[in-house]
């Protein structure tokens, strides 16, 4: 029990406590800078204007750029465009093509599609938690009643809808071809077909076409301008490199562009470019994640380990398409790069590129003027890996430049799973790869003790 004058200390000590922080709050509001965003510069609507940040007020040094755009240039790169804070800091053409030419995003336009999406269901045209029927119809698949009410516009967004993908063609749209193959969102594949009924799902829902919304929702209030057109069973959305560029720096600011907000639904874009599953943690909603602790492929059912694009940060998510169509997004360095192209000498016909894009991001990682050039972990000679992935029995073949130092190099090969290394099989200007089991490998050059490359493969059964 307090006495009368321990309560009068306390109430005396109470008060001068009140004071002490009264008289903090204050200081701390008078004299601290609030914590911010980064902040964006937006281009206008129309016309060309763009405002540029000069590459050495970054501190990038020019030889390392000509460096990256050599590379570029010998992978068949048509445009390639650097953001930082919605500047321009990098904008590169090659051979006839230039600004205002015209080029098709393949499989990015993805991503482009699942942004739509979320703007429709936060207008109240759909539910993505709606079986993707109520759009569709009836019998869409060749899947019976229950199997196909099971399938919603979710499962398309986040290619578990449980559909065959290894039918003869996978981009066929038809009911006939689309076949169940597991429970919906129980299996991760990319798949085409579902994915293009997306645009049904939204015309139906919408009651205006694909274009139309787009134009309505999106190209009005920011600029992009492009148009989806039939290829095939695909629809394939074509722009221009700044309008590819544009719709990177609208996933930068979260849907927001130059104070309006294109899409409100903070719920959805969360989704959109975080896990939207277990399977493939390294896929949202139509969006490619990295530095997530696995990822899935198109066309393999093959969990690897680690992020699908090493060199690049963690942070960073993508809209990738075949050939080496790649949107970067990377929130920690208020960036967009995006390149078009076609396929690199280094990646078959049709793959998205993963190797390409890291790759670049080796370039990209070197540009600073006071990053350390020699050649240790990365090089400005990675291997010419034909495919990667590759295929148990394939061969990897090695830079020229390496091959005139034979034989004064060794070449070691660590499965990143397991940590097992072991030298590799040199014949001529190929690696050997009887010895290499389906995994994750590390491939390193090493002449005595120092590293000259290093390139991560990934092998297949």
């Amino acid at each position: 029990m307090l006495t009368n004058n321990h309560s009068n200390f306390y109430n005396h000590y109470g008060t001068i406590c009140k004071k002490i922080v009264g008289f903090l709050l204050l200081f701390i509001f008078l004299t601290c800078k609030p914590i911010t965003a980064q902040s964006s510069y937006f281009p206008p609507l129309v016309g060309k204007t763009w405002t540029t940040t000069a590459p050495k007020d970054l501190g990038w040094c020019q030889d390392r750029i000509d460096s990256l755009y050599r590379y570029l240039e010998d992978h068949n790169s048509k445009a390639f465009i650097v953001l930082v804070d919605g500047k321009i800091v990098l904008e590169k053409y090659f051979g006839t093509f230039g600004q205002d030419s015209i080029w098709y995003w393949a499989s990015a336009g993805k991503t482009l599609t699942s942004f739509c999406v979320g703007i429709a269901q936060q207008e109240g045209y759909l539910k993505i938690t709606e079986p993707s029927n109520k759009y569709l119809g009836n019998g869409w698949t060749s899947l019976s009643q229950s199997q196909e009410d099971s399938i919603t516009i979710r499962h398309q967004l986040t290619m578990t809808t449980g559909l065959d993908d290894g039918v003869t063609d996978p981009d066929c749209t038809d009911p006939n071809c689309l076949k169940y193959k597991a429970v919906a969102g129980s299996r991760w594949a990319y798949h085409n077909a579902p994915y293009t009924l997306l645009d049904k799902v939204m015309e139906s829902a919408t009651g205006i076409t694909l274009n139309q919304f787009v134009y309505q929702k999106i190209t009005k209030n920011t600029g992009i301008q492009g148009l989806f057109y039939k290829s095939g069973y695909l629809n394939v959305f074509a722009s221009t490199p700044r309008s590819f560029a544009r719709f990177g720096l609208l996933l930068l600011n979260k849907g927001l562009w130059n104070g309006t907000k294109i899409i409100t639904d903070t719920q959805y874009f969360f989704q959109q470019t975080h896990s939207s599953q277990s399977i493939n943690p390294s896929y949202g909603y139509l969006t490619w994640l990295n530095g997530k602790s696995s990822y899935m492929l198109p066309q393999v059912q093959f969990q690897f380990p680690g992020s699908i694009c090493g060199d690049a940060p963690a942070d960073m998510f993508a809209a990738l398409g075949k050939n080496g169509q790649i949107i970067n997004v990377i929130p920690s360095k208020n960036m967009v790069w995006i390149r078009m192209g076609n396929a690199p000498d280094a990646s078959p016909a049709g793959a998205i590129s993963v190797s390409l894009n890291n790759d670049i991001w080796k370039f990209i990682n070197q540009l600073s003027c006071s990053s350390a050039s020699e050649l240790m972990e990365q090089d400005a000679t990675p291997f010419y890996v034909k495919p990667n992935p590759i295929h148990m029995g394939e061969n990897i073949q090695i830079p020229h430049t390496i091959q005139l130092m034979r034989p004064n190099v060794t070449v070691t090969a660590t499965n990143i799973s397991t940590g097992y290394t072991f030298n590799c099989t040199v014949k001529e200007q190929f690696i050997e790869t009887q010895d290499f089991q389906p995994g994750v490998y590390r491939i390193q050059v090493l002449t005595e003790h120092k590293i000259l490359t290093t390139q991560k493969i990934v092998v297949l059964p």
